[in-house]
């Protein structure tokens, strides 16, 4: 049992008591290793599932009331099933909305209670949300019988996350979460939802994190804009191609034959997703080839396109990447996440991870004054049962 999981079941017990039928899951973070802002475009991604997670213990109540308890922010909600609306405390809402997302497939339950926490860094661009909308949507599918599918599953956290909580996502986090599996990173296929696992078989080379430290606060504001904008190029290449569906269906050529009739922004949004779903193809080439420096490669140009073209990145990251691109044993580095803070993700070679930890926290140091986290991550499955036994 891990630690994590002892801290969680220790608590469920002096908040809540002992509880016939309690379950315990496991809900992972994910880190993406390129693809990003393809996914709401029906592009490409290429996300793994890591072992930094939330556990959540789960039991039924019988008196259609919800108690939520939040051990990383000490905090508790309380609500009665009839009675749910948003909450201003805003962590409530991520579980508020599976409940509301059940409700409307006819999936009924008498109450429950949830306590919750991990190791997931909120703000690191790692998807707490999507582990907590997964892991609490598995949870409750198990404890009820629902009967959901993996994929119902999938689009069921994301639907959470659009309709309650108000952030525009893809469907990327919810989807690693649930299909990640150890070893392996996972190619989306974000318009059919096809999906191929590739073997991740250089157990020489770790995954490494480097945190700015700092709120990302124009993450959702500036997210859903990044949405209009593409959608804004869409509208108007179909007017040329009614085909046209998403940015999955441009190439590069037929967007540059129409730059003149788009607004330049419009034009460089559409452009690095135009590009970025072409990377996303190209790694996974290399990964079938086992060709990492190529692979770290396809990374730098992913956050150029970021920082010039999709304009996500701040001067903290771009610090970041930078100074990865000059430690002996990096292959790859980039932004992760929506972006405007979160963090870095380093492809870094095993007998370099050590001094590559200690040179990055000194350098960000030396520019901010502030001391960074830095993750030595690995990969691991996406959510699963880790006790389903009665007490």
């Amino acid at each position: 049992m891990s630690d994590q999981q002892t801290k969680i079941e220790s608590l469920f017990l002096s908040k809540i008591g002992k509880r016939p039928g309690r379950i315990v899951v496991r809900s992972p973070g994910r880190v993406n290793l390129i693809g990003e802002h393809t996914d709401y475009n029906e592009g490409f991604v290429l996300p793994a599932a890591i072992d930094k997670a939330i556990v959540f213990a789960v039991s039924p109540r019988t008196d259609r009331m919800v108690r939520f308890v939040a051990s990383d922010l000490n905090d508790e909600f309380s609500t009665a099933l009839a009675a749910i609306q948003r909450s201003s405390k805003g962590w409530p809402n991520y579980l508020l909305g599976v409940i509301e997302e059940f409700r409307a497939l006819g999936h009924t339950f008498p109450g429950c209670d949830v306590v919750f926490g991990g190791d997931i860094p909120i703000g690191a661009g790692m998807s707490s949300s999507a582990a907590v909308e997964c892991g609490f949507a598995f949870a409750l599918n198990q404890l009820f019988g629902f009967g959901i599918s993996k994929m119902d599953l999938v689009q069921l956290g994301q639907r959470s996350e659009n309709n309650f909580v108000g952030m525009n996502c893809g469907i990327m986090d919810q989807f690693i979460n649930v299909f990640g599996e150890d070893g392996t990173v996972l190619k989306i296929d974000c318009r059919s939802l096809a999906y191929e696992h590739f073997p991740f078989e250089r157990t020489d080379l770790a995954i490494v994190l480097c945190e700015t430290e700092l709120k990302r606060s124009l993450a959702t504001t500036e997210y859903n804009v990044r949405r209009q904008q593409c959608e804004a190029g869409v509208a108007i290449l179909r007017r040329h191609r009614p085909e046209v569906r998403s940015l999955r269906d441009v190439t590069p050529e037929f967007l540059q034959e129409h730059r003149a009739g788009m607004e330049a922004i419009i034009y460089r949004r559409c452009a690095y997703v135009v590009k970025e779903n072409e990377r996303v193809l190209r790694a996974s080439d290399d990964l079938r080839r086992k060709d990492f420096r190529s692979f770290g490669e396809q990374m730098y140009h992913s956050h150029s396109g970021l920082r010039d073209e999709y304009q996500v990145s701040s001067p903290d990251l771009d610090f970041l990447v930078d100074a990865a691109s000059t430690i002996p044993g990096v292959l790859g580095a980039r932004m992760m996440g929506a972006g405007f803070g979160g963090c870095t993700i380093n492809l870094v070679e095993q007998p370099s991870v050590q001094a590559f930890v200690e040179e990055m926290k000194s350098r960000y140091h030396q520019r901010t004054g502030i001391t960074n986290n830095v993750y030595v991550t690995h990969i691991e499955s996406g959510t699963c049962l880790l006790q389903p036994g009665e007490y």
